[in-house]
């Protein structure tokens, strides 16, 4: 079976998300620290895991377009959870720009 410039097309666009969600991990890891020293980036808590695990979920979604069978039930379990996470940290930061810091 002869590759089009299809799959070619989307296993570069799945290599290239997979490339920045991992820079995204690394600049959300490296927030941590300023997000618990100041009260008004208390949001980014919550956002931060939120977005390390995307970078699981695409890490995953690359392996599968690439053959690499992972158990699909991860990636539901893991976007639910980021879900839950953006919840939360819409929450806080509406809390936040009322004024409640504590």
């Amino acid at each position: 079976m002869a590759l089009g410039i299809y799959d070619y097309v989307y296993g570069i666009a799945q290599l290239a998300a997979g490339f920045l969600a991992v820079i995204a991990g690394f600049i959300a890891l490296t927030l941590f620290k300023s997000a618990h020293a100041r009260k008004d980036l208390r949001a980014w808590i919550y956002l931060l895991p939120a977005l390390v695990l995307f970078v699981i979920v695409e890490i995953i979604g690359a392996l599968h377009a690439f053959g690499v069978q992972v158990a699909p039930y991860w990636t539901h379990i893991l976007v639910s959870v980021i879900l839950g996470f953006v919840i939360i940290a819409l929450a806080t930061q509406i809390h936040v720009n009322k004024g409640w810091k504590e």
